[in-house]
């Protein structure tokens, strides 16, 4: 298969409308990179990160950083994603301690997600934007079908959220939420579905403080990040590295100040979101999400 076939797929939604789709096109991309990258570049700060660059059908282009200690290779992967199908068909009674299933969970969701990035930065330069917000849209959809796949139904939409005054409703407000989970029609969970939290974070946390200062409702909000880094501008030629777009100060003022989220969740999780204060405690994997808290949300 040629680049521009796969380009052509990951920008053709149609392809991606279960997680059937999304594993088939993460099959084919990976065997198109196991031969035909014009390199694979190591980023000189985080050697874990890789850079791939498409040879001259794709204008000699470079990828987003891909951490290689998450992404599956071609031959694991096929085999790997099969169990990942099978343990969300089975979650509720999966050994929560074993961290090979929650590697399989984590790594695969980013495996498939970051497949279908990079294939889309094959896309011309002038089409950056295209790119990143089809991305953005198919890693929503992304999640929200992994979430059923687990027996939970969910959506995406628009709240009606009533203004009362002295106990009479004066009129509504709307709010579009990536993530809706409800039961028995109650709202249970909102959540932002991003691919990270550059320019976003800030309204996460300000849309919990006014929908629980207008409902007076404790409806849990939370955050689904697939990463937080982007590529470093280079000083020199072909002196390729990577920047974290999170912002641990807003993060922890907001916690602090504001609200804190009920759930924060990374597939690619930054190494301080593990050992600062305030961030260790709020900020978890994805696989801890599927597994554990949902459950206790609904």
């Amino acid at each position: 298969m040629k680049l521009k076939q796969l380009v052509d797929k990951a920008k053709d939604k149609k392809n991606f409308t279960d997680l059937k789709g999304y594993v088939a096109f993460c099959n084919e991309y990976l065997s198109y990179i196991a031969d035909n990258l014009q390199a694979t570049i190591i980023s000189q700060n985080e050697n874990h990160y890789r850079f791939y660059q498409y040879r001259k059908e794709g204008n000699f282009q470079i990828t987003r950083p891909i951490n290689s200690n998450l992404m599956y290779d071609a031959k694991l992967f096929a085999k790997t994603s099969k169990e990942f199908l099978k343990i969300l068909k089975t979650i509720k009674t999966i050994n929560k301690k074993d961290e090979s299933l929650r590697n399989i969970l984590n790594n695969s969701t980013y495996t498939i997600q970051q497949s279908v990035g990079a294939a889309l930065d094959g896309l011309p330069a002038g089409q950056s934007n295209t790119a990143r917000k089809l991305n953005g849209d198919l890693f929503e959809h992304f999640i929200r079908l992994i979430i059923r796949e687990i027996g939970i139904d969910c959506k995406a939409g628009t709240i009606q959220v009533p203004v009362v005054l002295e106990g009479e409703p004066q009129f509504n407000m709307s709010y579009q939420h990536d993530l809706i989970i409800e039961k028995n029609f109650d709202v249970k969970v909102i959540g932002s579905i991003k691919t990270s939290s550059k320019d976003r974070i800030d309204k996460i946390f300000i849309d919990k403080f006014l929908y629980i200062k207008l409902t007076e409702k404790a409806t849990p909000h939370i955050a689904i990040f697939l990463n937080d880094v982007q590529r470093k501008n280079a000083r020199k030629e072909n002196e390729y590295g990577i920047n974290s777009t999170f912002l641990p100060g807003h993060f922890k003022g907001y916690t602090v100040k504001l609200n804190p989220l009920d759930g924060v969740y990374y597939c690619d999780i930054r190494p301080n979101m593990r050992t600062e204060s305030i961030l260790k405690d709020h900020i978890k994997t994805f696989d801890n999400l599927l597994i554990e808290d949902i459950w206790k949300f609904i």
